[in-house]
């Protein structure tokens, strides 16, 4: 029998927490987790247990259905130390510095947990579903920030410092709005779903939701459909970047804003061939993920599998 492992993935707004056996999700629970809000509204050391004890209580909802479970591997958005497995800092998360999500839960609950970056787990998730899976791989996750993950030989590629692929965090734009890494002109801030958001507010003086921009560009509205077309932009400006220093086979894009995929892939793929070099004409493949938005899950359960 195959053994049990649960995959947690946390958003800067969401914890979704799944049992895994194999390649498949048998159960899974969302809670409203807004981990930024609390983060921006408590000091840190309280924001801290905060997100312990949310996370704990989710965790404790799958383990007392599935006691079989035999470990948990995370999902967590920021830079992660590969030798201690601590998180360094969350962009997204401000505050946050030097914390051990990994060992604390292990001690709460009696199983072994180990963590790394969202972005990295989730394309080793979308890498695992692939029915043919190419040598290397590029994984692009659109959401509340951009993050992006390299497979390669088979292995998720975290960096000798943890911040392998960042790429949210390439400057698109030098001098350009805040980030909250520190600089200006971040990708993710232009192509995550709050960048979208500010596209769509500059342009009409409306600040309204990345989902009701997705809902008016439906109606073929010009500012919504601009707003979605600067984030493609900007996305297939750093993936044509990205090819030319890593040659992978394949570019996968996921995350919740992929959603709107029909409204970014036009820009994104006319600027990805304009910034591409000749020898990579027609190589490299770039699509949407179709694994449900399971592939976060899937992963961080597979970082205790293997």
């Amino acid at each position: 029998m195959t053994a049990l492992s649960i995959g947690v993935d946390i958003g800067g707004t969401n914890l979704r927490v799944g049992v895994v056996s194999g390649q498949k999700v048998i159960d899974e629970q969302r809670f409203p987790a807004d981990f930024s809000a609390i983060c921006k509204q408590h000091a840190p050391a309280i924001a801290w247990q905060e997100i312990l004890r949310i996370t704990l209580s989710a965790l404790q909802r799958a383990l007392l259905a599935h006691p079989e479970v035999t470990g948990i591997g995370i999902g967590f958005p920021g830079f992660i130390n590969p030798e201690t497995g601590r998180v360094m800092q969350s962009p997204n998360l401000p505050g946050l510095r030097d914390v051990d999500l990994a060992a604390d839960l292990a001690k709460l609950t009696g199983l072994p947990v180990k963590l790394e970056n969202d972005a990295s787990v989730a394309a080793f998730g979308e890498y695992i579903l692939l029915e043919s899976p190419p040598r290397s791989m590029i994984y692009i996750g659109l959401g509340t920030g951009v993050g992006g993950g390299l497979i390669h030989a088979g292995q998720p590629y975290p960096g000798d410092h943890g911040v392998a692929m960042e790429v949210g965090h390439l400057i698109v734009e030098p001098g350009g709005r805040m980030c909250g890494c520190g600089n200006h002109g971040c990708l993710e801030q232009y192509a995550a779903a709050p960048g979208v958001v500010a596209n769509y507010t500059e342009a009409t003086g409306t600040r309204i939701t990345a989902h009701e921009i997705a809902a008016r560009a439906a109606t073929g509205e010009a500012a919504a459909l601009d707003a979605y077309a600067i984030a493609g932009r900007y996305l297939g400006q750093v993936i044509a970047h990205l090819a030319k220093a890593l040659d992978p086979q394949l570019v996968l894009v996921g995350g919740g804003m992929s959603k709107a995929w029909q409204y970014i892939y036009p820009a994104l793929q006319a600027q990805f061939d304009q910034d591409l070099i000749p020898v990579l004409k027609n190589k490299i493949t770039i699509m949407v993920s179709n694994s449900s938005d399971q592939a976060g899950i899937i992963g961080a359960a597979h970082l205790v599998q293997v």
